[in-house]
């Protein structure tokens, strides 16, 4: 079995996973996942470190002794952060060229979905896309007492064409599919470290039970965390068509901007699946970067396939710091 550290779990499969429901037999389900989380693995490390550094090896032998600077020192930090310049306003001399962008050490980006504690129903493979409470706590918790300070996309997109200078140990937290626990658990546990996030919104759900409403991504907008498409209802952009675009992120990001009153500019693919085929689709609507999986980043575009790391429900803080420094 492939593991990305040997006392870890399986290297999560996430919301991936979902995807080859449709593309193999019940029968073949199984051989078919333990295939991705190989692939997967590989394509986590890709960019990694191949050996670890001084500072991340001792980090990994005794991951306790991270500094430290205390969940009140990294909200005071955070409070004061300069605010990154919009996109848009960055002249075009001044982005740097794809080799540059590359070169650039890439910050940490964890994926949440659901945060809830497990129950019968849930097999294992869902599990790593769905945090127990006082595992998203701990992990939360660590981040924070580690010194962590969380970044905006318009920062991370700062930061990669001009190289602008970011917070110490920088990292982005992402949570995809509008799930209501997003802002009942993890926007008040993130607010008592002054942290802030991104949501990457499924417009078809907004108001459904279990999801967020409206008024609630509004909310998330207004206190100054990051909105962006997660398309209309999760079909993956491998296979749109013409008229998909138009179903899929025309209207869902036309609904976010009326919602939010601010410009949708982040997008985040389901399942973390892309192709080159989306890059001008996404460019045409005004998107200046797009966040896949743990895919290796396209080296034409790096921008439109920056990576995350599903942050799983098997792993206490401990084994999710491991796994950030090794993938990052």
């Amino acid at each position: 079995m492939c593991k990305l550290l040997p006392d870890l779990p399986t290297l999560p499969v996430g919301s991936f996973s979902a995807s080859l429901k449709n593309l193999f037999p019940a029968t073949t389900l199984l051989v078919a996942l333990s295939l991705t989380a190989c692939d997967s693995k590989t394509a986590t490390t890709g960019e990694a470190r191949t050996a670890p550094s001084s500072e991340a090896a001792a980090a990994l032998s005794t991951p306790e002794a991270a500094p430290t600077s205390g969940a009140a020192a990294v909200a005071t930090d955070e409070a004061n952060a300069a605010p990154a310049p919009d996109p848009s306003t960055i002249p075009a001399e001044k982005v740097n060229d794809v080799a540059a962008i590359l070169a650039r050490p890439q910050v940490p980006i964890l994926c949440y979905h659901q945060i809830r504690d497990w129950t019968g129903r849930d097999s294992r493979s869902a599990k790593d896309d769905i945090v127990p409470i006082a595992t998203f706590r701990a992990q939360i918790k660590m981040l924070a007492d580690s010194g962590y300070h969380t970044i905006l996309p318009d920062q991370l997109y700062a930061y990669l064409t001009t190289g602008a200078k970011l917070p110490s140990k920088p990292l982005m937290l992402t949570f995809d599919d509008t799930d209501l626990d997003q802002f009942t658990i993890a926007r008040p546990e993130l607010e008592k470290y002054g942290f802030k996030g991104v949501y990457f919104v499924m417009t078809v759900s907004l108001g459904r039970p279990h999801y967020m409403s409206k008024d609630q991504v509004k909310q998330l907008a207004a206190e100054g965390n990051q909105i962006g498409s997660h398309t209309w209802d999760h079909h993956r952009v491998t296979k749109y068509t013409e008229q998909d675009w138009v179903t899929q992120v025309d209207k869902s990001t036309k609904t976010l901007e009326e919602l939010t009153g601010k410009k949708i500019k982040y997008f985040a693919y389901p399942y973390g699946l892309w192709n080159p085929a989306a890059f001008p689709e996404l460019k045409k609507r005004g998107f200046v970067a797009a966040f896949s999986l743990s895919e290796k980043r396209d080296q034409t575009d790096p921008l439109y396939t920056v990576r995350r790391m599903i942050a799983s429900g098997y792993w206490g803080p401990n084994a999710l710091y491991k796994n950030m420094v090794l993938s990052f």
